[in-house]
């Protein structure tokens, strides 16, 4: 009797599922990561899931969760990590392998270890913390200081980004009407290429502009989004970059109950892009404040000098005023003493008082007889008249 050397193909199945199920009889744990995921108008979620050493894959395997458990296990995932289930993300799945003679295996998906996903993430980035500070990275940016007066802004972010519009015109419809010099570097701001889009967008920021002017300030921006899409600012060769800008550079990423590493290693740090931009106002205002006090103690000064200056011509006005009038006085006085010694000299008030001159021809005073000789003409003055006399002798 002929024997059968082969198995149909439905046996050699039942025969795998049959070890399989023996393999596996209850429910299993398996971390991989969602390669594809689709959810479909009747409510069944089916994904791909798969491992991957360096860049290659090494095992695949169909998984699914029927519509009963997808709109839960969904909506747990979501809300304890603030994004949906979606490619790209390693997770930890808890259900029963399957195994169909026409589908081949796959994974039933029961639960999702949530806590995982959250604890691989934060494990990675108290790593890249550890790093950082083990290499003297973390507080390398708080030796930058702003300059009093930054203009000159660099801004990485998605051009089309909500977050860059409400930056931009919070920036520069400011209430004060101070002016910025705002330049774009275009990166992507989440995903597994954000570090590097970022990385390279501070790479070239650092090689300068091409008029050679220095950038007063390095403004990362991101308008939040859940902490799955916000993981990449917790990749050590982004914040490593950041730590060694040679600019001062500044966050904006994600909401209030975010903290990341890039915000740590930054120079500073705020919640919001309009907050940044807040912190720019205020800080030009807070010069112009300054500038404005300074110009104002200026002139109080200056009047403050320009009165002493005053009072103390004033004082030396009244000072020389009483010293000329006392000279003057003084002068007047001598002048009168003078005027009445003149005056009491005048020969005319001797005449006046019955005494007469005598005089020569040629004019010179006679005071005594001695050498007049006979003969010689003398007038005689009188204080009405004068009398030309000849000497006849003397007695």
């Amino acid at each position: 009797m002929w024997v059968k050397d082969y198995l149909e193909l439905l046996e050699l199945q039942q025969i795998i599922r049959e070890g399989v199920e023996e393999a596996a009889p209850g429910s299993v744990r398996v971390k991989a990561e969602i390669a594809s995921l689709q959810q479909r108008t009747n409510g069944h979620c089916y994904l791909e899931l798969c491992q991957s050493e360096g860049s290659a894959p090494v095992a695949k395997l169909r998984a699914i969760i029927w519509r009963p458990q997808a709109a839960v296990l969904l909506g747990k995932f979501a809300s304890a990590t603030g994004s949906p289930l979606a490619p790209g993300i390693s997770v930890i799945f808890e259900g029963r392998i399957n195994y169909s003679e026409l589908y081949g295996a796959s994974l039933v998906i029961e639960d999702i270890d949530v806590e995982h996903t959250l604890g691989e993430a934060e494990l990675q980035r108290r790593k890249t913390i550890e790093r950082l500070e083990k290499e003297g990275l973390m507080d390398l940016q708080k030796e930058f200081a702003l300059p009093p007066v930054p203009y000159f802004l660099a801004v990485i972010s998605a051009p089309d980004a909500a977050g860059y519009g409400d930056f931009t015109r919070h920036l520069q419809q400011n209430e004060w009407g101070f002016k910025f010099d705002v330049r774009l570097f275009p990166a992507t701001m989440q995903g597994e290429s954000a570090p590097v889009s970022i990385t390279s967008a501070l790479s070239s920021i650092a090689s300068g502009t091409e008029d050679g002017r220095d950038f007063d300030a390095v403004l990362i921006l991101r308008g939040g989004g859940s902490s799955l899409d916000l993981a990449c600012f917790d990749d050590y060769g982004l914040c490593a970059a950041i730590a060694s800008c040679n600019f001062p550079v500044f966050t904006a990423i994600g909401h209030d109950r975010d903290t990341h590493v890039a915000d740590m290693v930054a120079c500073g740090s705020v919640k919001t892009p309009t907050a940044l931009a807040d912190m720019f106002i205020d800080a030009v205002a807070s010069e112009d404040q300054r500038i404005e006090d300074l110009g104002r103690r200026l002139r109080m000064g200056l009047a403050a000098k320009i009165s002493a200056a005053e009072s103390a011509l004033d004082r030396a006005l009244r000072r020389t005023a009483l010293a000329l009038s006392a000279g003057i006085g003084a002068s007047e006085r001598i002048l009168s003493s003078l005027e009445a010694r003149i005056t009491a000299a005048n020969p005319r008030k001797l005449l006046e008082r019955g005494y007469t001159l005598v005089s020569s021809a040629s004019g010179r005073l006679v005071k005594s007889a001695a050498g007049i000789a006979p003969g010689s003409t003398l007038d005689i003055h009188f204080p009405d008249g004068t009398l030309n006399c000849t000497v006849n002798g003397k007695i």
